[in-house]
């Protein structure tokens, strides 16, 4: 399976610096980790000079903020999806596909993933804008609950299912179940397999 392109990848080879500095970002990320990420490496693996990423990022932080709002922009939209198509897909396969979606996204870009729920990362006062995008993601999460669970719905069944499906992308991106299953598609096969067997297990009406 091929690799999936950074979040933020150049549209084409005339692309802005700003994208090329993200996408740069994100690749360090994933090989190096946060430690491993600064404007002058950014700048130095972009093929730039040392002050251009200044240019656009004042610190390291809003690269990682820009990143972040990114990402949960992504995983809002990845979890709209299932959402859209519930009424002709049912409920336990929305919460099957939803819980599949979390996790391909963690998969897809573990590097923006590792970063996305770390506040000391990037400040929410000091980035609202990767604060509305959190945000917006959650919203999808709690409406596939509403969606699902009708009058019975609540924050705290929100917490639930947020629970499981980040454990098991942690467990797949970091974790012992990532080193046991080396293929991209043996991570994602066992993911749909673990979320169908809990789904299995949640009792639910049958109209929909």
């Amino acid at each position: 399976m091929p690799r999936p392109a950074p979040l933020a990848r150049p549209a084409d080879a005339g692309a802005d610096l700003r994208q090329r500095i993200l996408a740069t970002a994100e690749t360090l990320l994933e090989e190096r980790g946060v430690a491993g990420l600064s404007l002058r490496e950014v700048a130095r693996r972009a093929g730039v000079t040392h002050q251009a990423p200044y240019h656009h990022f004042a610190d390291r932080e809003a690269i990682l903020a820009e990143l972040v709002a990114r990402g949960f922009a992504e995983l809002a939209r990845r979890l709209a999806e299932p959402n859209e198509r519930l009424p002709a897909a049912g409920r336990r396969a929305t919460l099957v596909a939803s819980g599949a979606a979390y996790v391909g996204f963690a998969l897809d870009h573990p590097g923006i993933f590792r970063i996305m729920f770390r506040p000391e990362l990037c400040d929410p006062a000091r980035f609202p804008e990767a604060q509305a995008a959190g945000e917006a993601a959650h919203a999808e999460l709690r409406r596939m609950v509403a969606l699902v669970h009708g009058a019975q719905a609540s924050e705290a069944l929100a917490t639930g299912y947020w629970s499981l499906v980040h454990g098991l992308a942690c467990l797949m991106v970091d974790g012992p179940l990532g080193q046991q299953l080396a293929s991209p598609r043996a991570r994602r096969a066992h993911t749909i397999e673990a979320l169908s067997a809990m789904v299995e297990q949640i009792p639910l009406d049958e109209a929909p």
